[in-house]
């Protein structure tokens, strides 16, 4: 099963106001694993960049000035995504800006039902949480650490992270990719509890967790060293 999580960055919010798509990011999963085939690209808008965009994202008019057009240059991100699924977070923006750019350069949209939204995916796995990139990124363990602004690459990682964890698809590849026959893929989530460890299938001798004397007495001359410890109060 191949997906493709994509970003976008634009000059605006709106499509229908002349907003344009100025950056996309593409970052390939087979069976929601990563394959390390990623696509990028930057697009010359033919417009001014508003300044509260280019604080969000740091793309200026002038960087995007040589860029080529995405009339010129569609053909290599429509040979990446091929017909396989697009994930996108709040995809309604992000497939919103692609449909138009694919209209001004007369070219089929790409179908609503390849839509895959982690931000409805999001809401129904933890309603009444908070659901930006960010912070499914803090819920998850995903290092944001090196974002300083909004870039379409960056943020298709970050976001093919969080889908691995939102599906589920971590723990499996992790977890249970023994259990997996030869040419069988990852299971859906709700296939995990059948191939839970049965009474029937060999088990590892549990590994010993008790102290050796020496750590013991290396732990109680440590204690000895420490200055009226709390729980001798």
């Amino acid at each position: 099963m191949r997906e493709i999580i994509f970003d976008t960055e634009t000059t605006g919010i709106d499509p229908k106001q002349g907003h344009r798509m100025v950056e996309i990011g593409c970052v390939e999963l087979i069976d929601r694993m990563p394959t390390g085939e990623t696509f990028h690209a930057y697009y010359n808008p033919e417009r001014d960049m508003p300044a509260e965009a280019e604080a969000i994202h740091g793309l200026s008019a002038q960087f995007l000035a040589d860029k080529p057009r995405f009339a010129d240059a569609v053909d290599e991100f429509l040979d990446f995504v091929r017909d396989d699924m697009l994930v996108a977070h709040n995809a309604g923006f992000d497939f919103a800006f692609l449909n138009a750019e694919l209209e001004l350069c007369t070219r089929e949209p790409i179908c609503l039902s390849r839509k895959i939204d982690t931000l409805e995916m999001a809401r129904r796995k933890n309603p009444g949480g908070k659901h930006s990139l960010d912070a499914l990124c803090s819920r998850y363990g995903v290092d944001r650490s090196h974002r300083v602004f909004h870039g379409a690459l960056l943020d298709a990682e970050l976001l093919a992270q969080v889908y691995i964890e939102l599906t589920g698809g971590r723990q499996i590849a992790m977890g249970l990719i023994g259990e997996l026959g030869e040419g069988d893929t990852a299971p859906a989530e709700p296939e995990l509890a059948a191939m839970l460890p049965s009474g029937d299938r060999p088990r590892r001798p549990a590994r010993p967790h008790s102290a050796s004397e020496q750590e013991l007495a290396a732990h109680a001359a440590f204690l000895d060293r420490m200055t009226r410890p709390i729980w001798h109060r």
